[in-house]
């Protein structure tokens, strides 16, 4: 099974910007979809992005315009670029592949 492994997580104001970056064991990336999640307390983990094989993204409506995935196969690694970051986007951020998850960053977006 894959390992993945986030960083980039952190405390950042309203309005600010961050960058999420999702490393894999193996090169799967480019074979298989893989997915940003995120889990606020209280609440069900959700789909926040995802990026298929060929390329095409997704993203749920409440970061769509603000968040960007990407990757970079040779580096076997998954990006989210979050933007215009909002209270509401705080939450603990999990990349997935099939069965696999990463352990989580921490994102903490002030008021």
């Amino acid at each position: 099974q894959v390992r993945l492994a986030e960083s980039g997580g952190g405390l950042v104001q309203a309005g600010g910007s961050l960058r999420l970056s999702c490393a894999a064991s193996a090169n799967i990336f480019s074979i298989r979809y893989m997915g940003w999640y995120r889990q606020a307390p209280g609440k069900q983990r959700e789909l926040v992005a995802g990026i298929r094989p060929s390329g095409i993204t997704n993203y749920a409506d409440s970061v769509r315009g603000r968040f960007t995935i990407s990757r970079n196969n040779a580096k076997n690694t998954v990006y989210l670029q979050m933007n215009s970051l909002k209270a509401e986007d705080t939450a603990v951020y999990y990349c997935n592949c099939e069965t696999s998850w990463g352990q989580g960053t921490q994102v903490t977006v002030s008021s």
